[in-house]
């Protein structure tokens, strides 16, 4: 389960990216995560995937 808040979550997801996953496609369907979801969220407080840094930022 991810977390609901989103400043838990943006410190959840980015470091699955760094310790576990490629990219955040990947992170996405291991985890059964909607990309879109997670990314409108994160972009809520004002973070966006960085594919080069593969994290929020």
């Amino acid at each position: 389960m991810i977390p609901k808040d989103p400043v838990m979550l943006l410190s959840f997801v980015n470091l699955k990216l760094r310790d576990f996953y490629p990219d955040v496609e990947a992170l996405c369907k291991d985890l059964d995560i909607d990309r879109g979801e997670l990314e409108e969220k994160l972009a809520g407080i004002d973070y966006h995937y960085d594919r080069e840094k593969n994290s929020f930022v």
